[in-house]
């Protein structure tokens, strides 16, 4: 057992642990031999009520790389299944994480406090246990690229380094992820019960939920049904913001779908550069099961095993309890529609709602189709387009002519609009980012931190990915795509 840390750096209240025993393995993470903070959060332990200055020293670094247990943590791994590219694992769990405690954040919200990469437990599957540096900067990256954009995700506290080095294609460098989330509980979780038969722990695990997530429903006759309604609320608001933003999550698995409505496990994900409905960046996604444009379905799919988990509950009549659960399960497309629907309008400057407000939004998708348009270009150039100066997005189409017969739709649309133009191109810039975690800009930022053991690549990328909506001349080149050419763009899972 790991030294404690008798100091009262962090007040923790252990829900999970506590009022779900069964549900978790208790653990310590493997001690390491020399760790290093290499990033910290301040902005978010002082979020989290926490004392950044005694947290960014070598003792915090003990902590985050599980080698000393703060006073109040009960470390566990927990216990989930999933589908995983459409196949059934009953039993997969947290293989390399474990769960330190619950804090209470300056908004008096609980949030989990998880060691990434802390080694081995019950659940790793003949796996290490370990993270390399480069898939914990890159988590680290994207959940702050997210959270800039106001795009509900889990988030990163620390990356701590090992001072060992482990095996993928070759030895990397070591570290540990400390992640923040509202929770992890995960479609998954409902289903590592729910495939054992076991309702009573099912029915135990959404009355935690609804209590931690969804306090209003602890009154409802229909709880069950009701959280089914309000996780579906929460990720169709959740895939339509992916959406609007060229994100692909890369591993739209079970296991990887919090009931939060947090963006969860930056694996294989990236924003999409060129506008393409089909593109993947998964390595291991050979059929583009979770390709951009599918994202929204198989979001759908996901809530569907939910819901199978929760039949016993909703219903004792197996027959009714599948009709109103399949209810809302059609339900959710509807509603991710509006949502996406909502966004687009207002990243195409319109603040009120036309019936040919959907065709205008898929029209211009559709101009872009094939033309090798950048996606995130286009619609912050858009702004300007609105203002009277359609060169700078016309100029990004290799056959402007789509464009220009949609821009003439377009122009009659606003032209129903109240707002002045200026007002209006304001509006569009506060939704479209100049600015998204670019891969090559990613790829150069862990290549520096990897192979060189130089963080300033990915601490300037971190302080331009803060201010997504600002124009920020002086780093203007991070605004623009890769070079044309070169090998199709991959991600990898990293363990």
């Amino acid at each position: 057992m790991p030294p404690s840390l008798q100091s009262p750096l962090f007040a923790f209240d252990n829900s999970y642990a506590r009022d779900l025993p069964g549900f978790s393995t208790p653990w310590q993470a493997a001690r390491v031999p020399r760790p290093a903070l290499v990033l910290f959060n301040r902005a978010l332990a002082d979020t989290l009520g926490l004392d950044a200055d005694a947290l960014d020293t070598p003792e915090g670094a003990d902590i985050f790389a599980g080698n000393r247990v703060p006073d109040g943590a009960t470390p566990i791994a927990q216990a989930y299944a999933g589908h995983q590219f459409g196949g059934f694992s009953p039993q997969l769990g947290d293989g390399r994480a474990l769960l330190l405690g619950e804090l209470i954040d300056r908004q008096g919200q609980r949030r989990d406090l998880q060691l990434k990469g802390s080694g081995p437990t019950p659940y790793s599957r003949r796996g290490d246990g370990k993270a390399a540096l480069g898939p914990v900067l890159r988590e680290y990256l994207m959940g702050e690229a997210m959270h800039a954009l106001g795009i509900p995700t889990t988030r990163a506290l620390a990356a701590v380094t090992t001072g060992e080095q482990i095996r993928r294609d070759g030895p990397q460098p070591g570290a540990v992820l400390a992640r923040i989330a509202a929770s992890h509980i995960r479609v998954g979780t409902f289903q590592f019960f729910a495939a054992r038969g076991d309702h009573d722990r099912v029915r135990q695990l959404a009355d935690y939920v609804i209590a931690r997530h969804d306090p209003d429903l602890l009154a409802s006759e229909d709880r069950y049904l009701d959280l089914l309604r309000a996780v579906c609320e929460r990720q169709a608001r959740l895939v339509a913001a992916w959406m609007q933003v060229g994100f692909i999550h890369g591993v739209m698995n079970t296991d990887n779908m919090a009931l939060s409505g947090e963006t969860i496990d930056y694996g294989p994900c990236a924003f999409m550069d060129r506008y393409d409905p089909d593109t993947v960046f998964s390595s291991i996604d050979h059929h583009g099961r979770y390709a951009y444009a599918n994202q929204p379905g198989i979001a759908g799919w996901n809530l569907a095993r939910l819901a199978e988990t929760l039949l016993p509950l909703i219903d004792a009549d197996t027959e009714r309890a599948i009709a109103r659960a399949t209810e809302v399960i059609h339900g959710f497309l509807a509603t991710y529609e509006q949502h996406w629907l909502d966004g687009q309008r207002t990243r195409l400057g319109l603040t009120r709602a036309e019936p040919e407000d959907l065709a205008l939004a898929q029209g211009f998708l559709a101009a872009m189709e094939g033309q090798s348009v950048d996606f995130t270009l286009a619609w912050r150039r858009l702004a300007a387009a609105a203002e009277g100066d359609a060169q700078p997005v016309r100029a990004l189409f290799a056959d402007p002519a789509a464009f220009d017969r949609w821009h003439a739709g377009w122009q009659a649309r606003l032209a129903l609009e109240p707002a002045a133009p200026t007002e209006r191109a304001a509006a569009m810039r506060r939704v479209s980012p100049a600015f998204i975690a670019r891969n090559h800009r990613v790829e150069a930022a862990l290549a520096a931190a990897v192979d060189h053991g130089d963080l300033g690549p990915a601490k300037t990328l971190l302080a331009v990915l803060a201010r997504p909506f600002d124009e920020q001349p002086e780093h203007a080149d991070f605004a623009l795509p890769p070079s044309p050419g070169g090998a199709p763009y991959q991600t990898f899972c990293g363990t």
